[in-house]
């Protein structure tokens, strides 16, 4: 906080419950004119709900909200912004149909005397302020042509450029190259220079001390520490965030995991070289029958564009995959699939029908291999059965619908969908993310099963614990490219965030 300045925002013991579940614990927070403060925690460490108590997304809480000394709460988005509160979420919330300018101006376009848009001079004026911003575009294209870390560059533009006080953004240097990450360091230095309050939130602990005057560490929704960023270094932040010494209930993965020696077996999948624009960069790894190969990084590094290019969603730019030596171009999911490869994605909801029975979401990867001219459904009940005694899929009712089971008994239908199949690679991203600790040991336990199988499996993860408790090996990657690689060696939690 900027010496002799007074809050311009200030929490006290804010607390913030889902469904019975604390999210926050008696958060104390202040902001001040002209102050870039830093905020760094773990996934689920409660940084986000807490921005979004201060952006109105969240109007329910406990606790006292006070801006310029009076003390208020806001019921919506609108009446924070109408405060000079604006903010920048980590999942984009641009209008990818929409034009570049009409995202700049997105609900404040400008408008004549007989409230018809202007839509020249919204073109030319958001064509300056992204020029200001250092971004060459054309103002009139569509934005969902644009490379995603240009559309992200384009949401923060707005952001900074809307005459807000107080700035927040969440992970904004996800999808930015380190030139733009510069870029974007400078405005933000030169909006603190006028007065604006910038909270700015990210996992990579460089860019949290390269621009921050102040930072708060969160665990487990608590604030843990407050230092000037002067005064601090990253293994320090690492420590706070992972909080060693805590109760050895809490798994953390914080002692050494011991990596087993290089393994012999065959090579299932080969990647050489796999680029794509503004997220990989040559990337290349090996996954071998009966290992789990962990891919660890904060998110936006790349890895959900890797599984993708694995799956045949995405086609890289250059390089080129191998599946048991022989040369991939998949052109669908259909080629992966027909290659041996299977994909849960991070959403479960993305892959499932949850208004259908269990029977048929697990039976649909094989349809064409059950049936000609029509289904049988007595068929794919009894396939559905063998699934769900093997993978423990509670309630084991094939009949019911999906939607009635939990997250992590929905994860196992995804997983079973699957493995009807069965494929010679498993690619699996955040396989245990949102599940409680008895439905995670369930999913390790399965993940574990199938590599004894001799399945190659590729877990991308960015929860340092899911990569720790499957992997036989790890690779690290940032910002679209591969870092480090653990094999064969003792490895911790704050070894990985260090690489990351």
């Amino acid at each position: 906080m900027p010496q002799g300045s007074s809050p311009l925002l200030e929490l006290t013991q804010i607390t913030k419950a889902f469904g019975g579940v604390e999210a926050l614990r008696g958060i104390d927070f202040a902001l001040s004119p002209g102050e870039i403060h830093g905020l760094v925690g773990e996934n689920g460490a409660g940084k986000s709900t807490l921005m979004k108590i201060i952006a109105g997304v969240h109007p329910e809480f406990s606790g006292r909200f006070m801006l310029d000394g009076r003390e208020t709460r806001f019921r919506s988005t609108r009446d924070a912004r109408a405060a000079g509160i604006a903010m920048v979420h980590q999942e984009l919330s641009v209008a990818p149909d929409l034009s570049v300018a009409e995202n700049v101006f997105l609900g404040v376009q400008p408008t004549n005397a007989l409230g018809f848009v202007q839509w020249r001079r919204m073109a030319r004026e958001a064509g300056e302020q992204l020029s200001r911003f250092g971004i060459d575009v054309d103002p009139t294209a569509r934005l969902g042509d644009l490379p995603i870390g240009l559309q992200q560059l384009i949401e923060i533009a707005r952001v900074l450029f809307s005459g807000a006080r107080i700035i927040i953004l969440d992970e904004p240097t996800s999808a930015l190259s380190p030139p733009e990450v510069e870029r974007l360091f400078a405005t933000l230095r030169r909006l603190r220079d006028a007065g604006s309050a910038i909270i700015f939130i990210s996992h990579f602990i460089e860019d949290i001390l390269g621009i921050s005057d102040t930072v708060t560490v969160f665990r487990n929704g608590r604030k843990v520490m407050d230092t000037a960023a002067g005064a601090t270094i990253k293994a320090t932040l690492i420590e706070a965030m992972i909080g060693k010494g805590r109760e050895a209930l809490e798994e953390t993965y914080t002692h050494d995991v011991a990596l087993p020696a290089p393994s012999e077996t065959p090579v299932v999948l080969e990647a050489s070289g796999l680029s794509l624009a503004r997220s990989l960069n040559d990337v290349s790894f090996q996954a071998r029958a009966g290992e789990v190969l962990g891919v660890y990084g904060f998110m936006g590094c790349g890895q959900l564009e890797l599984a993708r290019i694995l799956f045949g969603k995405l086609k890289p730019d250059r390089g080129q995959l191998q599946v048991a030596g022989e040369t991939k171009a998949f052109g669908s999911t259909a080629d992966a699939r027909r290659a041996g490869i299977a994909f849960v994605p991070e959403s479960r909801r993305a892959m499932l029908f949850h208004q259908e029975p269990v029977y048929k979401n697990v039976s649909i990867s094989i349809l064409d291999r059950i049936s000609s001219l029509w289904l049988k459904p007595s068929q794919e009940r009894e396939i559905a059965m063998r699934q769900v005694e093997q993978l423990q899929i509670r309630p084991s009712a094939v009949e019911l619908d999906l939607g009635m089971l939990s997250g992590g008994n929905q994860q196992k239908v995804a997983l079973a969908k699957w493995l009807t199949f069965p494929p010679r690679v498993l690619v699996l991203c955040e396989p245990t993310r949102g599940m409680d600790v008895g439905a995670k040991n369930d999913v390790i336990h399965i993940i574990r099963h199938l590599r004894e199988q001799g399945l190659a499996i590729v877990v991308l993860s960015t929860e340092p614990e899911t990569v720790l408790s499957l992997a036989d090996r790890i690779i690290v990657l940032k910002r679209g490219a591969v870092v480090r690689e653990f094999t064969g060696e003792k490895i911790s939690k704050d070894r990985l965030l260090e690489a990351a």
